[in-house]
C-alpha cells in the first residue's frame, strides 16, 4: 500500500486518540479542580472542627459567634426552603415552557420565546436582587408586613432558575429521535401520549440534569438572596418570615470574621459544596435507574 494511503487511513486513527487523551486531561483537571476547592474549605475548617463538636453547629442557642455559639440550622433551614420552593414553581414552569417550545408553539412564536429566555438567562443575579428589593418586597409589604421575606427570596430565586430549567430541558426533549416520534404517531398516540409515554422517558436524564443545575445554583445564589430575604438568624415559620441564607452569610460577615468565626464560615462553604454533592449524586443515581 502507498505511504500516502496509509496517511490516510491513519489520520482518523491519531485523531481520535489526541481527542481521547484531550478529554481525559479536561475530565482529571476538572477532577483535581474540585478536590482542590474542597481540601481548601476543609483545611480552613480544620480549626474549628477539630476543637468544636460537630453537634453543637446544631444544638447551639443561637448564631453569636463573638460569644461562642455557632448554630448554623436556621440559615440551613432557610437556605433549603427557599431553594425547595424556588423549585416547587421553576420545575414545572420551565418543563412546561419547554414543551411549548418543541411541540406546540407555532414557528413564528417559537424562536422570540426562546430568544426572550436565553435573554432571562443572562441578566446578573444582582439586577434580580435589585428589582425584588425595589418592586416585589414593597408589594409583599402591603400583604403582610415586613415585605422581606421567604417568599421575596422564594419568587426571586424562581426567576432566576426557570431559564436554566427551560433551555435544558428544551435541549433535552430536543434530542429524542425523530423515529420514537414516528414510531408513536404509527401507533396512534395522541400529541399528549406521545409526550408522556415517549419523550418524557427519553429526555428524563437531560431534563434531571437541569433541575440539578438549577438547584446548585439556587443553593448557592448569594447577592440576590441577600437584597430580599431580610437577614435574620430564625427558622422561618411562614412564608413571609424574614430569613438568612448560608451563602449570605458568608458574604455578610467575612468582611470582618477572625478567629473561630471565619472558620465557621468556612465549615457553611462547605457544607453548601456537600449539598451540591448529595445533589449530584442524586441525580446520576435517577440516571441510572433510567437504564435499569
Amino acid at each position: 500500500m502507498p505511504w500516502s494511503q496509509r496517511n490516510i487511513l491513519f489520520r482518523p486513527v491519531l485523531t481520535d486518540t489526541l481527542i481521547r487523551w484531550i478529554l481525559r486531561a479536561g475530565a482529571v483537571a476538572s477532577a483535581l479542580v474540585m478536590l482542590l476547592i474542597l481540601a481548601f474549605l476543609l483545611i480552613e475548617s480544620w480549626p474549628v472542627l477539630y476543637q468544636i463538636s460537630p453537634a453543637r453547629f446544631i444544638n447551639d442557642a443561637s448564631w453569636h459567634p463573638l460569644e461562642g455559639a455557632y448554630n448554623l440550622m436556621p440559615m440551613l433551614s432557610g437556605t433549603l426552603l427557599a431553594s425547595v420552593g424556588a423549585l416547587l414553581l421553576a420545575v414545572p414552569l420551565g418543563i412546561a415552557s419547554a414543551l411549548f417550545l418543541v411541540f406546540y408553539a407555532p414557528a413564528s412564536l417559537a424562536l422570540p420565546y426562546q430568544r426572550l429566555i436565553e435573554l432571562l438567562a443572562g441578566i446578573p443575579s444582582v439586577v434580580f436582587g435589585f428589582w425584588g428589593l425595589t418592586t416585589l418586597v414593597p408589594l409583599i409589604n402591603q400583604l403582610h408586613p415586613p415585605g422581606a421575606s421567604l417568599l421575596a427570596a422564594i419568587l426571586v430565586l424562581t426567576l432566576m432558575i426557570l431559564p436554566t430549567i427551560t433551555l435544558t430541558a428544551y435541549s433535552a426533549l430536543k434530542a429524542v429521535p425523530d423515529e420514537f416520534l414516528h414510531g408513536a404517531a404509527a401507533l396512534g398516540l395522541s400529541r399528549w401520549g406521545m409526550i408522556y409515554g415517549v419523550v418524557f422517558p427519553a429526555a428524563r436524564a437531560g431534563i434531571v440534569a437541569g433541575i440539578v443545575l438549577a438547584a446548585g445554583r439556587a443553593i448557592g445564589e448569594t447577592m440576590a438572596v441577600l437584597m430580599v430575604a431580610g437577614n435574620v438568624v430564625q427558622h422561618p415559620q411562614g412564608l413571609f418570615d424574614p430569613m438568612r441564607t448560608l451563602a449570605a452569610n458568608i458574604a455578610l460577615e467575612m468582611a470582618y470574621a477572625m478567629g473561630d468565626h471565619r472558620a465557621v464560615l468556612f465549615v457553611s462553604g462547605l457544607l453548601l459544596m456537600l449539598l451540591v454533592m448529595l445533589l449530584s449524586a442524586m441525580a446520576g443515581r435517577m440516571g441510572k435507574n433510567q437504564y435499569a
